[in-house]
């Protein structure tokens, strides 16, 4: 009985604590949506991304594919120990799933850049929206996002923030190319999206992507959506921000997004 009741306790436990600033940023469906446009161009970039059209999930979908990838993220965040494990379990099982029916595996450097995305837009769009994090709370982020790599039996991952910042800078230069999954992938972009919310997609991707990311997409810079988000945060202010909101999604996503909102 008493090991029973130390075992439940230990699967309540949160995954990620309660205070955590990590909770904060997956909390909001902003800084979420901004994860969602800076993977959404580095995704098209990354030389594994033929993996992610090998199903045809990518191409026939990509932004149901790429807001998959993020409810799983956030279902971690918000989940206690024990089901946070179940989920990433089940991740690791779809991906050796695809590997086994490819008869190959996903590069070991292709599974830690899709963890290290989720690392740096974490900081990226908090950033953007809200404030500068610490370096506490960056080392927060990446230590949170590393224990779902360890859980995958990801090889090779950093063992502090400083390391992680330097294989995230190598990974930069070495594992991204614009290729004609690059070409294809964007126009699937625009065909989901229409050309409006399209165009606000690449001016978000401005803002947050890093430098060798909008080189190799040739993206510009100066934004047009800077001042469009101070006029967002003043309707936000005024607590009408989904009257905005409503114009700029997808109206398939709008309810799906709002949740995000809650933890």
């Amino acid at each position: 009985m008493i090991a029973y009741t130390i075992l439940f306790k230990f699967d309540m436990k949160l995954f990620v604590n309660k205070d955590s600033i990590v909770r904060k940023i997956w909390g909001c469906s902003d800084t979420i949506l901004f994860i969602f446009a800076g993977a959404s161009a580095e995704f098209a970039l990354n030389k594994a991304v033929d993996w992610l059209y090998f199903t045809g999930k990518l191409p026939a979908d990509p932004l149901g594919r790429l807001f998959s990838t993020v409810a799983y993220a956030r279902q971690i965040v918000f989940s206690n120990h024990h089901d946070a494990l179940v989920a990433i379990d089940k991740i690791t099982a779809i991906h050796k799933g695809v590997e086994q029916s490819r008869g190959s595996q996903i590069p070991d450097w292709a599974y830690r850049d899709v963890l290290f995305m989720l690392i740096d837009y974490s900081i990226r769009a908090f950033e953007v929206l809200e404030r500068k994090l610490t370096g506490a709370e960056k080392t927060e982020v990446f230590e949170v996002f590393n224990r779902v790599g360890n859980r995958m039996r990801i090889k090779g991952l950093p063992t502090n923030y400083t390391e992680w910042l330097n294989m995230r800078e190598k990974g930069l230069a070495e594992n991204l190319i614009s290729s004609k999954f690059t070409g294809d992938l964007f126009e699937q972009y625009e065909k989901h999206l229409g050309w409006f919310r399209y165009r606000i997609l690449r001016e978000a991707q401005v803002l947050i992507v890093p430098r060798r990311v909008n080189k190799l997409l040739s993206l510009g810079g100066i934004p047009f959506l800077i001042p469009v988000l101070q006029v967002y945060k003043l309707f936000k202010l005024l607590q009408a921000e989904a009257v905005l909101k409503k114009v700029i999604l997808p109206e398939g996503y709008q309810r799906q997004i709002a949740m995000f909102d809650s933890n």
